[in-house]
């Protein structure tokens, strides 16, 4: 069985219903650590060497968060800046991180319809995260499409609780053999058939 890292930042994850419903789902999975780095890191200091050797010890690393103005919170964009070292993560001797797959989760209070040319956002998410994965090239990682629960504002209980059995899902589906061939040139992961299978 695959060990995925969920690296999850959210500097208001208390008031977060959907990232909460989202969470509860998967964070006691076997396999899985869980990973809260606003709960590890409030002050921002980041212990690169313990950062370091948690991704060493998985090989699946998800970015989990919300789409904060069109990325991520400043603390997983400070943990990109200081963990990923040039000769570890990439450079000519940075292979610490090859041949791992990485991907994000996000979630967003507009909706699909708002991220794409004629929406209100003028690009779709998957532009919106191309630095995470050039970033995911750049370090010799396999980047999957994302898992985004989008238009969150307007979701019932009833409708994050399906989405957090489908993130779930997709945790079972990553811990076993797959590759970039499984998602058939899907835009989200939640679109794939095996999510709603499981």
């Amino acid at each position: 069985m695959k060990k995925i890292l969920v690296l999850f930042s959210h500097p208001k994850f208390e008031k977060s219903r959907a990232n909460n419903i989202l969470v509860n789902n998967i964070k006691d999975k076997e396999g899985v650590t869980f990973h809260d780095l606003y709960e590890a890191y409030p002050d921002f200091h980041i212990d690169v060497d313990a950062e370091k050797e948690l991704l060493t010890k998985h090989d699946i690393i998800i970015w989990h968060h919300p789409f904060y103005w069109y990325s991520c919170p400043p603390l997983m964009k400070q943990w990109i800046d200081m963990v990923l070292e040039f000769d570890w993560a990439y450079g000519p001797n940075g292979v610490a991180l090859k041949g791992k797959t990485c991907l994000n989760v996000i979630t967003t209070g507009g909706s699909r319809e708002l991220y794409c040319s004629q929406g209100s956002n003028s690009f779709s998410v998957n532009e919106f995260l191309r630095p995470f994965e050039q970033t995911a090239n750049l370090c010799g990682m396999t980047y999957f499409p994302p898992f985004a629960v989008m238009g969150t504002h307007l979701l019932n209980d009833e409708a994050l609780k399906e989405h957090a059995v489908q993130y779930s899902n997709l945790i079972d589906l990553l811990q076993k053999e797959i590759t970039l061939s499984t998602f058939n040139g899907c835009a989200f992961l939640n679109d794939i058939p095996q999510l709603k299978t499981l």
